[in-house]
């Protein structure tokens, strides 16, 4: 479906209200008897559904992908296997990363805009922020990793906090104590959205310690995601960095 092509011919008098309301909500969700594909998602929302593989079998997230792609030429899938990738790799490019689990089909091309920081604590928590970082580059932010910056050796931070200074977003991701969003908080201008994982001994009960700290930290402009939730906050980031790309384009 072109949705430029429909509203032109509706602008020019080819195509009636009805007509237009008819093929644009008769195409709005597809039936793929185990699911349902919500096709305007990228109007209502800039961006296409995403797909959470997990719980999904291979011949599932399969023809989910295929019936995505057919429409947009891209495709994010999250939480995948390399089961399902085999299912999908057929497609043309079609890409699995095993460390964030991050499955994707890009045909189509997109310009990546202004500039998101994604950091971590330490390098166990690198799965989760790679999560979110091939999130918001799939979704068409300029991304720029720092890992293993963890408050324990602060220096590592400081000494690239240049970085940080023009970045529209930031996701710090922390397990353990999870103080890092904290500090990135209180010496960044840009929102931070802080991302507790559930590395830890087992005081850190899963992640929920880390969470905890986050949702009680003491610097403005940090919200905070679900445990583990790399997808969630390279999502949001990439949002934040969208608004401001329009904002400058006035």
């Amino acid at each position: 479906m072109n949705v430029d092509s429909l509203l032109e011919d509706f602008r020019q008098g080819r195509l009636d209200a009805e007509e237009l309301k008819r093929q644009l909500l008769g195409q709005s969700v597809a039936d793929a008897g185990f699911a349902r594909l919500d096709h305007h998602r990228l109007l209502r929302k800039g961006q296409a559904e995403v797909v959470f593989c997990q719980g999904k079998t291979p011949q599932q997230v399969a023809e989910i992908f295929a019936q995505l792609a057919e429409r947009t030429g891209r495709v994010l899938g999250t939480r995948a296997e390399a089961a399902h990738y085999e299912a999908v790799r057929h497609m043309p490019g079609a890409c699995f990363d095993p460390l964030s689990r991050i499955l994707s089909v890009e045909n189509a091309p997109v310009n990546r805009v202004g500039k998101v920081v994604v950091v971590s604590a330490g390098t166990a928590d690198i799965p989760v922020a790679e999560e979110a970082a091939r999130t918001a580059e799939h979704l068409g932010s300029t991304v720029l990793r720092r890992f293993d910056c963890g408050v324990a050796g602060i220096h590592r931070f400081l000494a690239v906090l240049d970085d940080f200074l023009d970045a529209r977003a930031v996701v710090a991701v922390a397990g353990m104590d999870g103080a890092l969003p904290s500090v990135v908080g209180g010496l960044v201008a840009a929102p931070v959205i802080a991302v507790p994982t559930s590395v830890g001994y087992g005081a850190s009960f899963g992640g929920l310690a880390a969470l905890l700290t986050m949702l009680n930290s003491c610097a403005s402009g940090v919200s905070v995601v679900n445990i583990d939730n790399g997808f969630g906050a390279g999502y949001m980031a990439h949002v934040i960095n969208a608004q401001c790309e329009a904002a400058r384009k006035g």
